[in-house]
């Protein structure tokens, strides 16, 4: 039952520190980034298992990982304010050309991160060119250009 009760502490304490780290997070990791995670994981395991690394308290925290995984999948489209909680909701960081640093500041993202997802998906090279860039649920740059006359 104690390799049950810290899988799932592990599972929450991970998911509120994530959410909180910001979408950008792993939206898109660089070296540093999946390092990062690699010494994360593995305290998380010490966390959970403690000295007990047997066959059947591995399967048990797993299982209890899946579960919670599910249950909150679950929650998640049952409770749309939950969903919003966990996952946010889209957020425009340029309108009309126009950075919005504000905005930008909270998602921890700059131009430069505006700029490249608008070259690699529209061609663009401007922000003058940007009608709206909008940072995604996923943590993903969406750009919508202005209408070509």
């Amino acid at each position: 039952m104690e390799s049950v009760l810290h899988a799932a502490t592990m599972y929450i304490v991970l998911l509120v520190l994530f959410r909180i780290s910001g979408r950008r997070t792993l939206a898109e990791a660089s070296t540093f980034d999946f390092v990062l995670l690699l010494i994360i994981s593995e305290a998380t395991q010490q966390a959970m298992t403690g000295s007990d690394y047997s066959m059947t308290n591995a399967l048990l925290v797993i299982s209890t990982l899946i579960l919670l995984d599910v249950l909150l999948t679950f929650l998640l489209k049952r409770f749309r304010g939950l969903d919003k909680a966990v996952n946010g909701l889209p957020l425009i960081v340029v309108s009309h050309g126009r950075p919005l640093r504000e905005r930008m500041a909270s998602a921890r993202v700059d131009e430069d991160d505006i700029l490249e997802a608008a070259r690699r998906t529209r061609g663009l090279e401007r922000l003058e060119q940007i009608k709206f860039a909008v940072l995604e649920r996923s943590g993903g740059i969406s750009i919508i250009p202005f209408e070509r006359p």
